[in-house]
């Protein structure tokens, strides 16, 4: 079998961004962050920990401790730097077996949405002024079920403290 680190494109660093499309802009001892040179937005950016790290959660040790830090910092001048709105943070499972989070600056009427679910979107104004989106297609999990995991969440994360 293989060894994925060894064959892990993100692992190459600077040897690898050609491959990808990409030029590092940034980095520190543990992570580093690259642009996109055939993105849909300006500063489409991919911040990755320069350890192996299959997933995010894999994350552990230093990486762990500083990736709020550094993910505030790096969008931070993303956004500043391409007069977007805001910053929209995507960590995707599959592809690349190394963790590496999609930073895309949102600008108006630029190639993004933000559409998270399938098929045609419903939206329904809160009491609060916040706004709720459904699908159409796909009706909210009853209730119950979905208070069931969340104090089987709420249970693990408060018994490993």
């Amino acid at each position: 079998m293989a060894d994925t680190k060894s064959e892990c494109v993100l692992c190459r660093g600077v040897a690898g961004d050609a491959e990808l499309q990409r030029i590092q802009v940034w980095e520190d001892a543990l992570w580093r962050l690259t642009l996109s040179l055939e993105a849909e937005v300006l500063g489409f950016a991919y911040l990755e920990p320069k350890r192996h790290i299959p997933h995010i959660s894999d994350l552990a040790g230093a990486e762990a401790r500083t990736f709020g830090k550094v993910l505030a910092r790096v969008t931070q001048v993303l956004r500043d730097e391409t007069g977007a709105e805001l910053v929209y943070v995507y960590i995707f499972g599959g592809g690349v077996p190394h963790l590496h989070v999609h930073l895309a600056p949102h600008r108006p009427n630029d190639a993004l949405n933000a559409q998270m679910i399938r098929g045609e979107v419903i939206h329904e104004e809160l009491p609060s002024g916040a706004g709720r989106y459904s699908s159409k297609y796909f009706p909210p999990l009853p209730e119950e079920e979905q208070r069931v995991v969340a104090g089987r969440v709420q249970q693990r994360l408060l018994s490993e403290r």
